[in-house]
């Protein structure tokens, strides 16, 4: 369904017919879901005059009419006012707002205590927007220091990852580390003022930061972290294990990058070549990213069984279902053409203009080739049972694998509800920008999906920022290995090894509703979604 190569290649699509979207955002209003099975009480009246900045309102409005995965919630443009909102994020906000989960009352994208929504977002293309290169840690490439931070309690900031070979990896930080100073403040506890400090000093433009860390050896360190170009590697750890005779395998996986792909294959072809049968995926970090990477580590973990069997099903919104001819003809996405994997336009007379693919010629029925992803085993891995290890930021094209797998092999969730989006899309530029707001949902095999609320775990555990990966007795890794030896969920958390370690006081333990606006509101550029690109299958 979806082509990752053109997603940075749309360049060409900013030239050819930018102007031509204005000009049809004005002029929209015949063919709009108004008109249609998505029904409204009032009709669109949309001026052809207007600045830029108004008419790129108007055609964030006209889209959501159209694609977004809950548009028949969405009022009239006449009713909605897009030109009224002070900016384009202001108006997102106030779209995602309209339909409500009926299983909590409140909007799918409401996220209690923000003015952001739980989806959807902006994309600049300048390079130093705060969205820019769509948040690069799934792109491959990344300029920034190279590691996050989490609380492991209120007064402990601890390093949760760092991706190798970037500055912060070349300094010598790792998982685990305690920061007990940030660019001279020592005053680290938990407030949401302080998580602003950090979004601004650790994720923010910054070129360097002054970090006093004390390391997993006790050892105290004064390091400066100058920012840099370098390759994302998602991978952050991989070992196999024996218990009980069988061989376990273990990936931390934090993204699904669209360079990953090699990679992959390689750590799962040796995987089985040292008789794994059992796999943990560690996700506990992982907020999504391209569907064809997801469909790759379904394959690779699937059983040889299902090939050609459905591994999941797009499904898109009423008004896209049902489209006629002439609302094809007369719709906005027909200046959204489908780029090949050179970034080209494709040919396709047979389309509405006639002379290249938009996305207004695909067939939006769940029926359609183009809209089930079907298994087909990669590799010679063959693993009786999978644990995933996840937390409440394990969100999108994780919880995809996870849902996809569930039907097909014994599936284990150890950790934290994960963050809930079965819903993902694909990229809408305009202007300057490029708009992704849910345009599909996925269900998997038997028809589940819909997990706004997270997918539930088997056994609860929590992160214990204070072991390096792979450590045994870190808490969700220690659970996982000791249900492979044992064929059960032991109930006695793991033993700390170190005679200096401490319990935490209940009053300085984060509390359930703290992590969670910790994982909303900390690093923010931190990707969350599921991305797939529509490809012509005429």
């Amino acid at each position: 369904m979806e082509n990752n190569k053109t997603r940075y290649t749309l360049s060409i699509l900013f030239v050819l017919f930018i102007s031509a979207l204005f000009i049809l955002a004005c002029k929209k209003n015949s063919a709009s879901p108004e008109n249609s099975s998505a029904g409204a009480v009032a009709s669109n009246t949309v001026t052809a005059n207007g600045t830029r900045d108004e008419l790129s309102k108007d055609s964030i409005f006209l889209y959501a009419k159209e694609l977004y995965y809950w548009n028949t919630s969405l009022p009239t443009y006449d009713v909605f006012k897009p030109r009224t909102y002070a900016s384009n994020e202001t108006e997102l906000y106030a779209l995602t707002q309209f339909s409500n989960d009926p299983a909590t009352g409140k909007p799918y994208e409401y996220v209690a205590g923000s003015n952001t929504p739980k989806y959807s977002f902006i994309d600049y293309l300048s390079s130093t927007a705060k969205t820019a290169a769509l948040k690069a840690d799934i792109n491959g490439t990344a300029n920034d220091y190279g590691f996050s931070v989490f609380y492991d309690s209120v007064n402990d900031l601890r390093i949760k990852y760092v991706y190798s070979n970037s500055p912060a990896d070349q300094k010598g930080l790792t998982r685990g580390c305690r920061i007990t100073s940030i660019n001279g403040n020592t005053s680290l506890s938990y407030t949401s003022s302080m998580v602003t400090f950090l979004n601004d000093n650790l994720f923010g433009t910054n070129a360097s930061v002054s970090l006093v860390i004390i390391d997993l050896n006790g050892n105290t360190k004064n390091v400066v972290v100058n920012r840099s170009t370098y390759t994302v590697n998602p991978v952050l750890y991989t070992n196999v294990y024996t218990e009980n005779g069988k061989k376990v395998g273990y990936i931390v996986f934090n993204s699904y990058t669209s360079n990953v792909s090699a990679i992959l294959n390689t750590i799962f072809s040796s995987f089985a070549s040292q008789g794994v049968s059992e796999l943990i995926v560690d996700l506990r970090y992982n907020g999504g990213g391209y569907v064809s990477t997801a469909s790759q580590m379904i394959n690779l973990i699937a059983p040889q069984a299902q090939t050609g069997n459905t591994m999941f099903t797009y499904y898109y919104n009423q008004y896209l279902q049902n489209l006629t001819t002439a609302q094809r003809k007369a719709s906005i996405l027909v200046n959204q053409p489908l780029l090949d994997d050179a970034g080209k336009l494709e040919p396709y007379t047979g389309g509405v203009n006639g002379r290249y693919a938009t996305y207004a010629d695909l067939d939006y029925t769940p029926g359609a080739s183009a809209n089930i992803e079907r298994f087909s085993k990669l590799g010679t891995l063959n693993v009786s049972r999978v644990y995933f290890i996840v937390t409440g930021g394990t969100a999108s094209a994780s919880e995809l694998t996870i849902n996809s797998l569930k039907p097909v092999m014994d599936v284990k969730l150890i950790g934290a509800t994960t963050y809930g989006k079965p819903v993902g899309f694909f990229p809408i530029r305009i202007d300057k920008f490029d708009l992704y707001i849910p345009e599909f949902e996925t269900k998997n095999q038997i028809g589940v999906g819909g997990y706004y609320a997270g997918l539930t775990v088997d056994k609860q555990a929590t992160d214990n920022l204070k072991k390096d990966w792979g450590d045994e007795n870190e808490n969700m890794l220690y659970y996982a290995l000791q249900y492979a030896k044992n064929g059960t969920f032991l109930v006695d958390p793991p033993k700390v090894a170190s005679l200096s370690a401490k319990s935490v006081a209940p009053s300085e333990s984060l509390t359930t509703d703290e992590t969670r606006e910790i994982q909303n509101n900390l690093d923010q550029g931190h990707f969350q979604g599921m991305i797939g690109k529509p490809a012509k299958r005429f």
